[in-house]
């Protein structure tokens, strides 16, 4: 065998060791991704069952008041609204020191809580304007999921950006709460949809760049639930944020 021969079997073998650790990376971060997704729609559909649990009579009585303007949230309504925002800071903050099974924990109370917030919503607008946001949703964020995973553009500037101006959005939001001005929701609702719209392709990106083959199982498990978390957050504020447009009242 001359020297030729030797190196071009040499480098055959080392492009086919280099193609095997791709496939393997390939299909850990595949995998990883199909939790995260798998765990997001989980999340929705439980969001989805307690809200609907919300409106029946007993938990309605728990959750709500009835006031000469109408309807609104109990003191424990009020409590199982803020909740799911201090769980969120909880997880964020230990997603790499908690094991799998405390951050699922996690993840389906939050979901559960955040479901029986969104009650209000069920009583609020027709089933019909809440199926058609539904969908609308569902094809953009699926469109810019597909976009934050497949972009060569670094999106961590754009990410930057967008939580600044989630920032702005809550002090706005608490503003508005006591000024109950019309204008400025609408704008809120305007700029809503755009943050969540950058934030649903960065953080599609983030997630992915999460993904390291070395980490163990366990962590490779959290970081997926963090993620769910993440989306599951992008889409359930996109959809609020749509449903002021597209949403008709009872």
């Amino acid at each position: 065998m001359d020297l030729n021969e030797t190196k071009r079997n040499s480098s055959f073998l080392e492009g086919t060791k280099k193609s095997q650790g791709f496939s393997l990376v390939n299909e850990g971060l595949r995998s990883y991704l199909m939790q995260v997704y798998k765990l997001m729609g989980l999340g929705l559909l439980v969001s989805a069952l307690t809200a609907f649990l919300g409106t029946t009579p007993l938990f309605f009585n728990l959750l709500f008041t009835q006031t000469p303007q109408g309807i609104d949230f109990s003191i424990l309504g009020i409590i199982v609204m803020i909740a799911p925002l201090i769980l969120v800071f909880m997880f964020g903050s230990a997603v790499r020191k908690i094991n799998p099974t405390k951050a699922q924990a996690i993840f389906w109370i939050f979901s559960a809580l955040t479901g029986f917030s969104f009650s209000a919503i069920l009583l609020a607008f027709t089933a019909e304007s809440l199926f058609q946001t539904f969908i609308i949703t569902s094809g953009s964020f699926g469109a810019l999921c597909l976009y934050g995973y497949t972009t060569k553009r670094d999106l961590t500037g754009l990410g930057a950006f967008m939580h600044m101006g989630l920032w702005g959005l809550i002090i706005a939001m608490i503003i508005n709460f006591f000024l109950n001005s019309s204008p400025l929701a609408y704008a809120i609702s305007i700029i809503s949809v755009i943050v969540f719209v950058g934030l649903t392709a960065f953080d599609t990106q983030n997630i992915k760049r999460m993904y390291d083959e070395s980490d163990e199982s366990d962590l490779v498990r959290t970081k997926a639930i963090y993620g769910a978390l993440e989306l599951y957050l992008d889409f359930i504020n996109l959809f609020i944020a749509l449903l002021r447009f597209t949403g008709n009242r009872k």
